[in-house]
């Protein structure tokens, strides 16, 4: 099957070219959150479509192991699924959200998606991150666009012009937190450190030549002071275990700060499991789970106030494919994280497995809107307007009514 190669830099680092140009310092303090909470709110993007009928495999559903044959996880052997209620089970590369689970600090969102029901992934992403729910929309993001919307309240340094501000991570800004909102810019060092002297130079250099530049690039490397000095045993880009788990630590460092960013968004590659599903997808959502706990780790006390939604552009076919993989489908399954997660909990209007239950014949069916949950967090998180979200953030959504009950 002919699939887009959706690491290529070609249309995406260009379409993201202006998100990169956020490189702005530390913004003045985050609006006042739900019930005065001083909250965090971070989005990470799976690129790929992840198979959530892997990651949460539905073991209590009869047709489950007769669709998924030789990839089917099972709650004993060798290298059992990971139990959650009885009738899903957690990929077994997963005990770190497991233990965040049974402590109530963690929820699925299992049968979600987006309004997307083709299955390209370009397509997919644009819809997930701009918020739209057409593709085509890449000039700003739901997360951005939120920001905008946050009302000012005590959380704001008084006589600040500005209202609230993000963190984009990665080398490029992920579409959806590119806007208009301030957006403070960090991505791991991949190249070789600067002598030592360079950047007292440079700062020296400029101070003379152009103020606006030489305070940028002072706040810049403050924010890399903060979010380097990881103990990392070896680098790796967003779609390696260490690379996920490096972007999730630097993110955590600069949200703990007390005057750093609040709301963040990082983006994992490589999830379109066309063939070898199993080998790969271990691999990957190792590097998912242990950013679950680097994010816990170095948050801190502010873990009981965050809150980690996972996403991807759609889910997988029901049905394994020839080469022990799946191609590309439509429901999938969505994680929550944090201390401010009402957790413990598979939330699922599960449709089953039958031939007759799944969506055009192939694919497990979306029950749950994704832009429901976001908007829920939203209000109830972050204090957000719910006009506001439907109407500016998720435009057209007016019919989708936030998710109660998803915060602590």
């Amino acid at each position: 099957m002919l699939c887009e190669d959706i690491t290529s830099p070609t249309r995406r680092a260009v379409l993201g070219v202006s998100g990169a140009l956020f490189a702005w310092a530390f913004m003045p303090k985050f609006a006042t959150a739900a019930q005065g909470r001083d909250a965090r709110f971070i989005t990470i993007i799976l690129r790929g479509a992840l198979d959530g009928l892997t990651a949460v495999p539905p073991v209590g559903d009869p047709g489950y192991e007769g669709l998924r044959q030789s990839i089917a996880l099972r709650t004993d052997g060798d290298k059992p699924a990971l139990p959650l209620d009885g009738f899903f089970a957690l990929h077994p590369s997963m005990p770190n959200f497991q233990r965040l689970f049974m402590a109530k600090q963690a929820a699925v969102i299992h049968a979600s998606s987006t309004p997307y029901r083709e299955r390209s992934h370009f397509d997919g992403q644009d819809v997930l991150e701009s918020g739209f729910a057409t593709p085509g929309h890449v000039e700003s993001g739901w997360m951005n666009r939120m920001l905008e919307g946050l009302a000012a309240g005590e959380k704001i340094a008084p006589g600040s012009a500005e209202k609230s501000r993000g963190l984009a991570v990665g080398a490029t800004a992920p579409l959806v937190m590119r806007g208009k909102a301030p957006v403070l810019g960090w991505a791991p060092a991949v190249l070789r450190p600067a002598d030592g002297d360079l950047a007292p130079r440079l700062m020296d250099l400029y101070s003379k030549t152009d103020p606006l530049l030489s305070k940028l690039l002072i706040q810049g490397i403050e924010t890399g002071k903060i979010a380097s000095g990881l103990d990392m045993k070896s680098k790796g880009g967003p779609g390696d275990p260490n690379g996920m788990e490096q972007m999730a630590r630097g993110a955590a460092r600069l949200l703990a700060q007390p005057d750093g960013p609040r709301v963040a968004a990082l983006a994992f590659e490589g999830w379109d499991t066309h063939a070898q599903e199993i080998d790969r997808l271990a691999k990957l959502l190792t590097g998912l789970d242990n950013s679950f706990a680097a994010f816990e780790q170095e948050l801190g006390p502010a873990w009981k106030d965050t809150v980690v939604l996972v996403a991807t552009e759609f889910g997988r076919t029901a049905r394994i494919n020839g080469t022990d993989g799946t191609d590309h489908g439509t429901g999938t399954t969505a994680f929550l994280a944090g201390g401010a997660v009402r957790g413990g909990r598979v939330v699922a209007d599960w449709p089953g497995l039958k031939d007759n239950q799944l969506f055009e014949g192939r694919d497990l069916a979306a029950t749950t809107d994704l832009r429901s949950v976001v908007k829920g967090i939203a209000v109830d998180l972050l204090g957000a307007d719910a006009g506001h979200l439907a109407g500016a953030v998720f435009p057209g959504s007016e019919k989708v009514q936030p998710m109660k009950g998803l915060i602590v």
